[in-house]
């Protein structure tokens, strides 16, 4: 998932996705844990696609204050 991909997207559409991902994260811990999640290298990637969305939406937020600010 690349960053302006996220950029394109509503804040809704982010907060939906952030969603599934942190359901997706808790499963995968879980499976961890137990034993039987055989791609490790997927819990990265979740972790950094969580941040690359959480970035995404306080620039977002930054910029809708930051407009809301000069008006």
């Amino acid at each position: 998932m690349q960053a302006s991909e996220l950029r394109a997207k509503s804040a809704t559409e982010l907060q939906d996705q952030l969603l599934e991902l942190r359901k997706e994260q808790l499963a995968m811990r879980l499976q961890q844990a137990a034993g039987q999640l055989g791609q490790t290298h997927q819990v990265r990637e979740v972790r950094r696609d969580l941040a690359r969305i959480k970035t995404v939406l306080a620039e977002k937020a930054a910029q809708s204050t930051k407009t809301a600010g000069t008006n």
